[in-house]
């Protein structure tokens, strides 16, 4: 992946005001923030050609298509996600295992809430994005964690709910550290802008969902 500005080349001999095209990473970042912003349908060839600094029909000469650039700017942000989130010792107790799984899962979260408003806004509609997303993202994490729930709910430790259920549980809160404007108005007047206050935030908010999770397996089991 490029990481210096590159000179967009026309046929011919380039003109001293040839463009500079941004770096690969950049071009990657600015659309993932577009299509945060503005959604798939509403993020037009030529809104991200103005986002990104290239010509109109930069996306078709790089990438292909807008569907292949929104997938080229998903893979990027999923496999920076991924590679932030520190293992897991795999001999750890089930419980243990999945408050460092959920509150690790937050954290990386809150260094690209960019990704985490996509995948929101995306999983409200039936897309091909959407299975590209559910077989990239979604089922990638629950099949990870579904082998942990099972055994606390199998031992009691949890109450015995449809994965589907325990999925939105545990991910559904994500849209609590990435919505800043509702953040501040149901009272949270700190500065949110800081990775410190996100951090006690995805803490907070993982010790919640973990404890409720597992209270509820301690409960029923009674």
């Amino acid at each position: 992946m490029a990481t210096e500005p590159s000179t967009t080349r026309r046929p011919g001999r380039p003109g001293r005001d040839t463009a500079a095209v941004p770096a690969e990473r950049d071009i990657l970042l600015r659309g993932l923030e577009a299509f945060a912003e503005l959604g798939y349908d509403h993020a037009s060839a030529r809104e991200l050609a103005r986002r990104l600094g290239v010509s109109h029909n930069f996306i078709n000469d790089r990438y292909g298509s807008k569907a292949a650039f929104w997938r080229a700017v998903v893979d990027a942000a999923l496999g920076a996600q991924l590679r932030r989130m520190a293992p897991i010792d795999p001999e750890t107790d089930d419980e243990d295992w999945l408050r460092r799984f959920v509150s690790e899962f937050y954290r990386t979260n809150i260094d690209e809430p960019d990704l985490a408003r996509l995948i929101a806004d995306e999983s409200s509609r039936e897309t091909d994005r959407l299975d590209y997303l559910y077989e990239h993202y979604l089922e990638p994490v629950l099949t990870a964690v579904a082998p942990r729930l099972e055994s606390l709910k199998a031992s009691g430790r949890m109450a015995a709910a449809p994965m589907d259920i325990l999925f939105f549980a545990m991910i559904g809160p994500i849209s609590g550290l990435v919505s800043d404007p509702l953040t501040r108005r149901l009272g949270d007047r700190s500065d949110l802008t800081t990775r410190e206050r996100r951090l006690a935030r995805a803490e907070a908010l993982a010790d919640l969902v973990v404890g409720g999770l597992l209270a509820q397996g301690n409960a029923h089991s009674r």
